[in-house]
């Protein structure tokens, strides 16, 4: 599956790590304790995997 662009929204982060678990290259929990998108770009099925609906692809 190809990589699309994401958008990662801290302000609905929980910091739980799903996605940085999941997408490890895609993802890091950064010093704050919240979710960081590294390259901007994720699988589509990365939206998914966020309990809290953080992480969106832009359109």
């Amino acid at each position: 599956m190809a990589k699309k662009r994401v958008k990662l929204d801290q302000s609905l982060c929980i910091g739980c790590g799903c996605c940085a678990g999941t997408y490890p290259d895609d993802f890091a929990i950064g010093d704050s304790g919240l979710a960081e998108a590294v390259t901007g770009e994720a699988e589509e099925d990365a939206v998914g995997v966020c309990p809290v609906g953080a992480i969106s692809v832009e359109e």
